[in-house]
Parts: C-alpha cells; sequence; structure tokens
C-alpha cells in the first residue's frame, strides 16, 4: 500500500514537471507573438489615424484612399492576416493549455495555477 502511495506521488511529481516545463517552452514563443502583435497594432492604428486625418480620404474613392496610404493598407492586411494565421491562439496558449488542464484535475479533486503549474489537493 506504502509503495502504491509513493508511486502515485512520483507520477504526479512527474506530471507537474513535465507540464511546468512544456508551460516554461511556450513563454519565449508567446512573448514574441505577443510582440508581433502589438507592433503590427500600432502600425494599424498609426495608419489609421494618419488615414482618416488625411482631408484627400473624404475626396476621393475608399481604394483610392487606400492607394495613397500605403503603411496604413500594408499593416491592416497583415494585421488581418495574423489573426487567419491563428496569432490570438498563439498569445495565449499557455492560459488555454493551464484552463484545460485545470477542467481535467478538478475532476481529481486537484487543481493548478497559471503561474507555477502546482498541483494541489483542494
Amino acid at each position: 500500500v506504502q509503495d502504491l502511495k509513493q508511486l502515485e506521488y512520483l507520477k504526479f511529481i512527474a506530471f507537474e514537471r513535465r507540464l511546468t516545463e512544456y508551460i516554461h517552452c511556450l513563454q519565449p514563443a508567446t512573448g514574441r507573438w505577443r510582440m508581433l502583435l502589438i507592433v503590427v497594432s500600432v502600425c494599424t492604428a498609426t495608419g489609421a489615424w494618419n488615414w482618416l486625418i488625411d482631408p484627400e480620404t473624404q475626396k476621393v474613392s475608399f481604394f483610392t484612399s487606400l492607394w495613397n496610404h500605403p503603411f496604413f493598407t500594408i499593416s491592416c492586411i497583415t494585421l488581418i492576416g495574423l489573426f487567419f494565421a491563428g496569432i490570438h491562439k498563439r498569445v495565449v496558449a499557455p492560459s488555454i493549455i493551464a484552463a484545460r488542464c485545470r477542467t481535467v484535475l478538478a475532476e481529481y479533486n486537484m487543481s493548478c495555477d497559471d503561474v507555477s503549474i502546482f498541483i494541489r489537493k483542494l
């Protein structure tokens, strides 16, 4: 009985270490995706501001105004492309994994948090 409890404990420790390792491996990539999203969002917002305050925008057709503002057009297309590529999932991947683990672990009267992925009995 004692050996089974110790084996079960070692399995939980191994699971905790592997989950922590996996979350920490995702952190650098998640940080880069977040930085890319911030840069492209700021570029799009800046380009949109310049596009909206341009007096020529109201006088010409929509496509001509976009042609006259290539910075906004390119940054907007890039932002849309990033969302179609799934950047919104890559930015929050560690949180998604932790939430799914919490859901599964709740059935076993256990829990984990986003920061340290520490498993504990409730």
